[in-house]
């Protein structure tokens, strides 16, 4: 593969569109299975729980939410039409029911009332996000007092040798990332680390890796009261 082609894979894992669209979040689906597992493990579903999922794709993995209590609520969004559109399709049945709902929209722009959710999460976006302060505001706002935040990537050691990462990527290392979100009125409860089967990209063997932080929203006035060292 030349370098014009990785351009356009990076483009394409940033916002599907145009003729690809559909075939590039299958082959996320394939690619992605073993970190959204992982991810779905980590949020600890209870009943009742209100979640959203920014970034869900084409919603392959919406099922593995919502039929683990049918009082569990799920909210997806992403700014790649196509995707809202095919995981509104590949969800109608939970669609039709209230249970799931979909909205094309941005991060740093969140559709929702404040402390709406218990849960959001997030899996292999945060490369893609321009502004970190307000989308993470954005979070925080969202989020219930003491809602939990769920972020999962590809570690910076892994990513690194990834060809197409040079366009637009920005990555990030456990330490890295653990402190970005706790700069963000966030406190690290829990980091998984998890290796995966390689993959492979462009006819070479690559290793795998997921990397999750699972943090609590941080209350202000805690802040005020108890500010971080």
């Amino acid at each position: 593969m030349n370098e014009e082609i990785f351009k356009g894979i990076a483009a394409q894992l940033r916002q599907p569109s145009g003729d690809y669209a559909i075939q590039v979040g299958e082959k996320m689906n394939e690619g992605n299975r073993h970190i959204n597992i992982s991810t779905i493990e980590a949020l600890d579903l209870k009943k009742g729980d209100n979640i959203l999922e920014i970034g869900m794709g084409n919603g392959f993995f919406v099922k593995d939410i919502v039929l683990a209590a049918n009082t569990i609520r799920y909210t997806g969004c992403d700014y790649s039409e196509i995707m809202v559109e095919e995981a509104t399709k590949q969800n109608e049945q939970f669609v039709k029911t209230g249970q799931v709902q979909f909205y094309l929209t941005s991060a740093d722009h969140l559709n929702f009332k404040n402390e709406t959710f218990d849960k959001v999460f997030s899996v292999n976006t945060i490369y893609f996000w321009d502004n970190h302060e307000s989308i993470f505001s954005e979070i925080w706002r969202v989020l219930k007092p003491k809602g939990q935040l769920i972020l999962s990537i590809r570690p910076r050691a892994v990513m690194e040798h990834y060809p197409f990462v040079k366009y637009g990527f920005q990555m990030f290392s456990k330490n890295e990332l653990s402190i970005l979100v706790a700069e963000s009125n966030f406190k690290v409860i829990t980091t998984i680390e998890k290796e995966e089967p390689e993959q492979e990209i462009n006819g070479e063997k690559m290793a795998v890796e997921t990397l999750i932080i699972c943090a609590e929203k941080i209350m202000l006035a805690d802040i005020l009261i108890d500010p971080p060292d």
